[in-house]
């Protein structure tokens, strides 16, 4: 079912804290919530005067959150998405700096793609130009890490605190054990764009991305199998859904995954 939004803006992507609480963001910096499981959405941000896109949003409980976009905007809840402090990219941002690592900028020039919440406050954050950063207090500030390749990230996906992996353009996949202080690529034999990744309830990890690629790993990242779809329309995401299972998001609009419980 199709829902009524309040706001003319291309939205990018939503978080559910449960059955009923969520949140959408999109262009326009727009920030929607939901408090009946999506039926109806509220716009709780909007500053079409940035020209800015937020691009993935987060929330550690049902107050406090942040999302991401371009250019490295961030901007931080504590209230449930009621109200929003600019952290980042925008004149009025009075807050500490939100990056800790000596000799290392924010992205100001690049954006933010997508959020990994990990375990014990620790959350990771991809985006343009290789950027990686890790957060060891549920987002408050960030440490820059050094990433393996230097193209665009465009997925993250945590597994645990100190496991994570990342994907993005020409098919590149590479996965950490140590929070991210090292990386070993994963062989995906494509040099498709990859964009979404999620890890369904019984540990199966799918990653999809443009071309109908799909890759499913049983290993916990350490490597993937490809696999075959009947069309090769792009693909910008997978979720996990309650019950087993995940759904990729794509051109063709919500179908599921076969043989991923």
């Amino acid at each position: 079912t199709r829902a009524r939004v309040p706001v003319r803006a291309l939205l990018t992507a939503v978080h559910m804290h449960d059955a009923r609480l969520g949140w959408a963001v999109g262009h326009d910096a727009a920030v929607l919530r939901t408090d009946d499981g999506g039926a109806t959405w509220r716009l709780v941000h909007h500053a079409p005067e940035m020209h800015l896109p937020l691009l993935d949003v987060w929330f550690r409980d049902a107050e406090a959150g942040f999302a991401v976009g371009a250019f490295g905007l961030f901007l931080a809840s504590a209230d449930g998405g009621e109200s929003w402090t600019c952290r980042n990219r925008c004149d009025e941002a009075e807050e500490p700096p939100l990056l800790l690592t000596p000799g290392n900028d924010w992205a100001d020039d690049f954006h933010l793609n997508a959020i990994a919440p990990a375990s014990g406050g620790r959350v990771y954050l991809a985006g343009e130009a290789g950027a990686l950063y890790r957060s060891d207090d549920d987002g408050a500030t960030w440490r820059a890490l050094s990433s393996p390749y230097h193209g665009a990230w465009f997925a993250a996906l945590a597994t645990d605190a100190d496991t994570v992996l990342v994907a993005g353009l020409r098919g590149h996949l590479f996965r950490s054990a140590d929070a991210g202080l090292s990386w070993a690529q994963v062989a995906t034999g494509t040099t498709a764009t990859l964009a979404g990744a999620a890890r369904s309830e019984a540990g199966a990890i799918v990653v999809a991305g443009l071309a109908g690629a799909v890759f499913v790993s049983r290993d916990g990242g350490h490597s993937v199998e490809a696999r075959s779809l009947p069309t090769r329309q792009g693909l910008s995401g997978a979720l996990a859904v309650p019950g087993g299972g995940v759904v990729l998001l794509g051109e063709s609009g919500i179908s599921p995954l076969p043989g991923v419980a």
